[in-house]
Order: C-alpha cells, then sequence, then structure tokens
C-alpha cells in the first residue's frame, strides 16, 4: 500500500491499483480514505482498510460506517462515466448479514439498475472476500457540478 498524507498530516493507507475520488469531501476524508478502482471489464470497485477507528464498542466494524461506505459506494457508481455530473442520495436501504472486523478490507461493488432523467437507481454489496456484510440499494438525484474542491495532483 503507498502512503499519501491527508489534510491532518497522518498517513492513509491507499490500496494498491485503487485511487481517491477525484473531488474532496470532507466527511469521507474524515473517515477514509475510501477509494476505487475499475476493474478492467469497466466495472467500479470499491475499498477501504476497517481501522479501529471504525469500530462499535463490541469491537466490530461500526454500522454506520458501512452505511457511509455504501453511500459513497453508491454515488460514485452512480456519476461514474457521466463528467460533469454530481449527486445526493434521495434513498439507501440496507441489510446487514455479518460484522465486519478491524483489520479487514472491505470491498464493494455496485451498479446502476437504472438511470433516468434526474434520479439513478443504484444496488450493490458490501463484502469481505467471499462473505457480505451489507445488502444495499439506493435513490440518487443527479445534479450539474458546479462547486466543489478538487483534489490536487499532490494529494491525490
Amino acid at each position: 500500500m503507498a502512503s499519501r498524507p491527508c489534510a491532518d498530516e497522518q498517513l492513509m493507507q491507499i490500496p494498491e491499483g485503487y485511487q481517491l475520488f477525484e473531488w474532496v469531501d470532507p466527511f469521507e476524508e474524515l473517515v477514509g480514505p475510501l477509494c476505487f478502482k475499475e476493474d478492467p471489464d469497466g466495472r467500479v470497485r470499491f475499498a477501504f482498510e476497517a481501522q479501529p477507528k471504525h469500530a462499535n464498542t463490541a469491537g466490530q466494524i461500526h454500522g454506520g460506517m458501512l452505511m457511509t461506505f455504501a453511500d459513497f459506494a453508491l454515488c460514485l457508481a452512480a456519476i461514474h462515466g457521466q463528467p460533469g455530473e454530481r449527486c445526493v442520495t434521495v434513498a439507501l436501504n440496507s441489510e446487514f448479514t455479518a460484522p465486519g472486523q478491524v483489520g479487514d478490507f472491505i470491498e464493494s461493488t455496485a451498479e446502476v439498475v437504472r438511470r433516468a432523467r434526474s434520479l439513478t437507481f443504484v444496488r450493490g454489496m458490501v463484502t469481505v472476500g467471499d462473505r457480505t456484510l451489507l445488502n444495499y440499494s439506493g435513490i440518487v438525484k443527479r445534479l450539474p457540478r458546479s462547486e466543489g474542491t478538487q483534489r490536487s495532483e499532490s494529494s491525490a
């Protein structure tokens, strides 16, 4: 894994072959790094390494973190290949199926089910290896990309 400095000067671990999203989301910076890569077949895969900061009082990965990660994945899947777009989540449904552990390499795959004029429907899974932690589906509202902080070359 390559180390990259983030805004608070701590080192973030970016999994090999993955990258950060080109736009900075302050909340995702706080809980991340949340990363993505495009598979050879064109599908997008998302990942993060579960750290102690992601745990609940039982020492398992907090459900809110898994839902945050699902939201990240569904939004990026929705706008992948749509330059000039951003989106906001309208609905996010999820079912927890197994706990995650600190140290797990957690991934998500997501697919666009339907892209309408102003809404995109997405479904996906959050996994560790062949074990599913969370199933999710969501709806995002498509918006034109306007303001935001684009990640600089030195912080990507």
